[in-house]
């Protein structure tokens, strides 16, 4: 789950991690209501999921309540690389003397936490990493050891941090890992990471992703912002279904996490690209097929549906009732292209042979339900 702005900033401040303090706002008279609370100067700030919000005008310093009115009119309902604006967040303007970057995050190649450090803050850390690599500290923790104060000495020390920010630098550090390490989080992220004219380090940004496995024992509803998240991504959340989506035309529904993945490259093979990911598990119920391609087919971009099917322990006829039911129950504009095997995959075949629907389409192996699916798609 990746988190808004500020409330990766709510989190922070929870740890005792310093951050700038302010309101959200989701209209025009809401903000210059805050703005007016909190006092000019202040910066409005568009709230999306996307980096790059300030080389896109969606970060403005407004000095008056008229100019506060301007500007969030205009960023609320901007679009920013595809996300769309609907709430800002509004604070003091920062009094800024430097900018850092820091992060923790989960590499997964070398089984450790990462932490990282530089002294290049508030702009792209990727065009640093890619201009001069060497700006950026990198240390590995061990999640049983811990972030110890000669991690936070040695990324202070690497990252270029002045000698008289360090104290205070790595202290943030150790609040931001303790936070990042208790809210079982995949990326906790600050830039910039500044220093105000009185010395004090304040974290002035937060990204923060939460891992949504995690949910049992963390409390992430209080996040779950229903605008920012896809409609499809949100009806098979709420169904129990694993969904994700993707950008091509193709539905995927299928059994198996490997089974979908492979489908996925078939359906690409073919000259296709698939619009999501969706595993059903194990069994292949008329009602988990029937949410399946409610989900599926509620996507504006989906041209056709491809639902690949390997019966093992869930019998083919079964598999096949189910599809015939789940048809019967939702109205699917889309045309449906069906693939059976395993076992008794000869008698689903047949159940669905017997059982004809206008945009019902069977296919006897995955290379041709793909290619099927891929023409249906587009219309041929």
């Amino acid at each position: 789950m990746d988190l808004l702005e500020y409330q990766g900033k709510q989190l922070l401040v929870e740890a005792g991690v310093p951050a700038s303090a302010g309101e959200a706002a989701n209209t025009v008279d809401e903000a210059v209501a805050a703005a007016e609370r909190i006092g000019y100067p202040v910066a409005i700030k568009a709230q999306v999921q996307v980096g790059g919000r300030g080389k896109a005008g969606g970060i403005k310093v407004a000095d008056s309540a008229e100019t506060a009115r301007e500007y969030a009119d205009a960023i609320l309902g901007m679009d920013i690389k595809g996300h769309l604006v609907t709430r800002v967040w509004l604070e003091p303007a920062a009094d800024i003397s430097a900018e850092f970057y820091a992060s923790f995050t989960i590499d997964r190649s070398a089984k450790q936490y990462l932490g990282m450090v530089s002294a290049q803050g508030g702009v792209d850390i990727e065009e640093v990493a890619a201009s001069n690599p060497d700006a950026i500290a990198k240390v590995h923790v061990d999640p049983l050891l811990g972030f110890q104060p000669y991690h936070a000495t040695n990324l202070v020390h690497r990252g270029g941090i002045p000698a008289e920010h360090r104290r205070g630098v790595a202290d943030v550090l150790t609040r931001m890992y303790a936070a990042f390490e208790s809210l079982d989080a995949e990326l906790l992220e600050v830039n910039p990471l500044i220093v105000t004219s009185t010395g004090d380090v304040v974290a002035l940004d937060a990204k923060v992703t939460l891992d949504e496995n995690a949910e049992f024992r963390q409390s992430l509803d209080r996040f779950r912002e229903i605008f920012a998240t896809d409609p499809q991504e949100r009806m098979a959340k709420e169904k129990g279904l694993n969904y994700i989506k993707l950008s091509g035309d193709v539905g995927i529904i299928g059994n198996g996490a490997g089974l979908v993945m492979s489908t996925l490259d078939v359906v690409a093979q073919a000259g296709g690209k698939a619009a999501n990911f969706l595993d059903v598990g194990g069994g292949a119920s008329a009602e988990l097929i029937a949410n399946s391609l409610e989900v599926v087919s509620s996507d504006p971009e989906v041209k056709a549906i491809l639902i690949n099917i390997f019966g093992g322990i869930t019998r083919g006829e079964e598999v096949a009732n189910g599809i015939v039911a789940a048809l019967d129950k939702v109205d699917i504009p889309q045309p449906v292209v069906v693939r059976l095997d395993g076992t008794n995959a000869a008698e689903g075949r047949q159940i669905l042979a017997d059982n004809p629907k206008p945009n019902l389409h069977a296919a006897a192996t995955m290379l041709e339900a793909a290619a099927e699916a891929v023409r249906l798609a587009r219309g041929e």
